[in-house]
C-alpha cells in the first residue's frame, strides 16, 4: 500500500504570547520557530517517517518561500510532488501559542485553492485499489470532490479531514472511508457530540470515524461499535500538528500492518501525539522515525 496526500503545503512561523489578541489590541510577542507546515504536508511527513511509502501532493508559489519548502522536503523520506504555480505565493501560516500549549492558527491556502483539478488527477495516476487517498480541507470543492470520487472509482481507501471546516462539507461523506474530526469539527458538521455525532455521519455515508477528544483520549466508531481509547499522559507544550500526527501515525499503523484501522493504531496515534504537544514547533515537533518504530511496536 501507498499512502498518497493530497494537500497544501505552507511554511510555519510561531510566535509566543502571554495571551490571545483581542481585536484592537496591540501585544508583544517572540517568534519561536519558523518550520514546515501545512496539514498535508505536515500528514505526509509523519506518515512517511512511519516507514509507510508515502507521496505528498502539494502546489506551492514562486516566492521565497518555495526555496524554504522544497528545502525542507527534501530531508524527509517522503515522495514530494510540488507542482510550482507562477505568480502565486506559497502558503503560510502564523500561529500564536500560549504559555499552556493552545494555539490559534492563520494560514494562507492561495497555492492550495489554486491547485487544479486535473493537475491533482495527473499526481494520482500511478494510484491502484487498496491504496490510501489523504485529503483535507484546504483545497477547492471541485478538487476535493473530484479526487474522492476518482479516488473511489479505482477502488482506494480515502481518509479524509474536514479542516478547516468548509460549508460543502456535507455532500463529501458518501465519498468518505475514514473521518477524522475533533470535538469543535463534530459539533459544527454534525449538531453534535461524542458517538452521536459519529452516528449522524455514517448515517450519511462515512464508513468509520476518529473523533479527537484531547485529553479525554479519543473515540473510534465503525458499525454499532463505539470504543474510546484514553490519552496518553504528558505535559502540553504546544499543540500544532497535534492532530496532523495522531491522523498519520493511525493510518500508518493499520495500513501497516494490513488491517483496518483499530484500537491499537488509535493507541499509537495517542502516543505519537502527546510527543508532538511536548515540543515546539511543527516539523521539528514530529516524532522522529526511531521513536515512530518504537511506538508501533508497542
Amino acid at each position: 500500500m501507498r499512502a498518497h496526500v493530497i494537500g497544501n503545503v505552507a511554511v510555519d512561523e510561531t510566535i509566543a504570547v502571554s495571551s490571545m489578541p483581542e481585536a484592537g489590541a496591540s501585544i508583544l510577542g517572540r517568534e519561536e520557530t519558523r518550520d514546515l507546515g501545512g496539514k498535508g504536508a505536515n500528514q505526509a511527513v509523519v506518515m512517511a517517517r512511519t516507514g509507510l511509502p508515502t507521496t505528498l501532493v502539494a502546489a506551492i508559489g514562486d516566492d521565497f518561500r518555495a526555496g524554504t519548502i522544497r528545502d525542507q522536503l527534501a530531508e524527509e523520506p517522503v515522495d514530494a510532488r510540488l507542482i510550482a504555480l507562477a505568480g502565486r505565493s506559497s502558503d503560510f501560516s502564523i500561529i500564536f501559542t500560549t504559555p499552556d500549549g493552545e494555539n490559534a492558527i492563520v494560514t494562507t491556502t492561495d497555492s492550495a485553492e489554486a491547485l487544479s483539478l486535473d493537475q491533482a488527477l495527473d499526481a494520482l495516476a500511478p494510484a491502484g485499489p487498496g491504496d490510501l487517498v489523504v485529503l483535507q480541507g484546504n483545497l477547492s470543492e471541485k478538487v476535493t470532490r473530484g479526487l474522492l470520487s476518482a479516488a473511489r472509482e479505482r477502488g482506494m481507501v480515502t481518509a479524509f479531514n474536514p479542516s478547516p471546516l468548509r460549508p460543502y462539507f456535507a455532500d463529501l461523506w458518501p465519498l468518505v472511508d475514514i473521518a477524522f474530526l475533533n470535538r469543535g469539527e463534530a459539533e459544527r458538521l454534525a449538531g453534535s457530540s461524542g458517538a452521536q455525532a459519529a452516528s449522524r455521519l455514517m448515517e450519511a455515508g462515512v464508513r468509520r470515524v476518529v473523533l479527537t477528544l484531547g485529553g479525554d483520549g479519543a473515540m473510534l466508531v465503525s458499525g454499532d461499535a463505539a470504543e474510546t481509547i484514553p490519552a496518553a499522559a504528558t505535559t502540553a507544550i504546544d499543540t500544532t500538528g497535534a492532530g496532523d500526527t495522531f491522523m498519520a501515525v493511525a493510518l500508518a499503523s493499520a495500513a501497516l500492518r494490513g488491517v483496518a484501522l483499530d484500537t491499537r493504531a488509535i493507541a499509537h496515534a495517542s502516543a505519537a501525539a502527546s510527543l508532538t504537544v511536548s515540543r515546539r514547533g511543527t516539523r521539528s515537533a514530529f516524532p522522529t522515525s526511531e521513536e515512530l518504530r518504537r511506538i508501533l511496536a508497542g
